[in-house]
């Protein structure tokens, strides 16, 4: 194990490592975003999207992160449409993030209890209004845990973007062993970097979930 060429590579590992969070910030906001609304439209059994959705979840579900970036940056130019890397890599794991965030919104939307739902429809409540003031606020608090988990699951998959050539911390610390052969240094720093990312986020969504724990029933 030589420091000075871990040293050394700090430089690439910190342009890794801020890509990385800008492509985990972006494909997790958009994933939670596209939860919210997939999650809502199978709740209220909206028409018509409602089966969209269903349609979306289990495709996004049960085809690899690996599979669709493929398709998206290697299979979209047939068809005239060309991606970025980087574009490619968000829009792959807005897809597959918001299945997830939309299946973890679900479950907390369809805890709130059916006489909160019924009592919202008696004093006049209009669909918009009871996912807005009713379902949204408690089934968001009690789908904190399965979010939560989700966050963790999605940056670690921006490791698979390597496979499209964007240069986050996995694919640098490839090219820099491909380079000098010095593997035991440059995984050192990958690891030490996704540490740095994950455990501070799990430890503040660990803090978050006990505080809506506490919030919603009272322990």
């Amino acid at each position: 194990m030589s420091w000075a060429i871990i040293q050394q590579s700090l430089p690439m590992f910190t342009k890794g490592f801020e890509l990385t969070l800008w492509l985990s910030f972006v494909g997790v906001l958009g994933s939670i975003i596209v939860g919210i609304v997939v999650s809502l439209v199978q709740y209220f059994k909206v028409p018509i999207l409602h089966q969209f959705g269903s349609i979306y979840v289990e495709i996004s579900r049960n085809t690899p992160l690996l599979i669709q970036l493929f398709f998206l940056y290697y299979a979209f130019p047939v068809f005239g449409i060309k991606l970025g890397a980087e574009l490619s890599g968000i829009i792959g794991l807005i897809f597959l993030g918001g299945s997830y965030m939309a299946e973890g919104f679900t479950g907390g939307f369809n805890g709130v209890a059916k006489t909160q739902i019924e009592t919202g429809k008696a004093i006049g409540l209009s669909r918009g209004q009871l996912a807005r003031y009713v379902v949204f606020p408690q089934g968001f608090a009690l789908s904190v845990p399965a979010m939560a988990a989700n966050v963790i699951f999605l940056i670690k998959e921006t490791s698979i973007f390597t496979v499209i050539a964007i240069p986050e911390l996995t694919n640098t610390a490839l090219d820099l062993i491909g380079m000098y052969y010095r593997s035991n240094e440059y995984l050192f720093v990958l690891v030490v970097a996704y540490a740095i990312i994950l455990i501070p986020l799990s430890l503040v969504l660990t803090y978050l979930e006990k505080r809506v724990r506490y919030g919603s029933f009272g322990n």
